[in-house]
């Protein structure tokens, strides 16, 4: 196989991240028929321009010395797509992190679970200025974002952008607008059933 190089993302898009993952395990959790491998570009194409397509990563080294499967596509911010992290998380045995952030409407989210117990959730749209969800305490990775320590109410001043969507996922697992240099390994393509 001809070496092939990592190509970034992170606008205008959602993405898990599974600590310790098997990209195939990944695809079999989130419901989706496995097409195979695909070189780097091609697969973040469609993973940015089809809303039934998920681009997975071979396992990638990131934050806590851990190592971390990122699976990536429009087909995540669908209403219609059924994504638990607090489930996917149980079924893995693992961390298991979401990440989303749009840019033209400035919503901006994040979840986290680890064996099926919630964690952290945050959610965010900037045209509104609304909190729409926070569950759990900001760990040091939100509040280098600039997040409160707490979230009292709707009167609490709390501003989002992308930027920190990024840095919170560098601080829990990898940035994945960081991506480059020669890939471990090709991506795998999921297609919604």
């Amino acid at each position: 196989m001809d070496a092939d190089v990592m190509v970034a993302f992170g606008g205008k898009q959602a993405w898990l991240a599974v600590r310790d993952g098997d990209p195939v395990k990944v695809l079999e959790a989130l419901g989706l028929r496995d097409l195979g491998e695909v070189r780097w570009r091609d697969g973040i194409d469609l993973a940015h321009l089809t809303d039934d397509r998920v681009a997975v990563t071979p396992p990638l080294p990131g934050a806590r010395d851990t190592r971390w499967v990122l699976a990536v596509g429009r087909y995540l911010l669908r209403p219609d797509t059924a994504l638990d992290v607090v489930d996917l998380s149980a079924r893995l045995h693992t961390e298991v992190q979401f990440f989303a952030t749009h840019r033209v409407t400035e919503t901006h989210r994040w979840q986290r679970a680890v064996d099926g117990e919630p964690v952290r959730t945050f959610g965010y749209v900037g045209q509104t200025g609304d909190v729409t969800s926070w569950y759990g305490d900001p760990d040091p990775a939100e509040r280098a974002a600039g997040l409160p320590a707490t979230f009292v109410d709707e009167e609490s001043t709390v501003l989002v952008s992308e930027h920190d969507v990024l840095t919170v996922a560098d601080g829990w697992s990898i940035d994945p607008a960081t991506l480059k240099g020669e890939s471990p390994g090709r991506l795998r393509v999921g297609a919604a059933a």
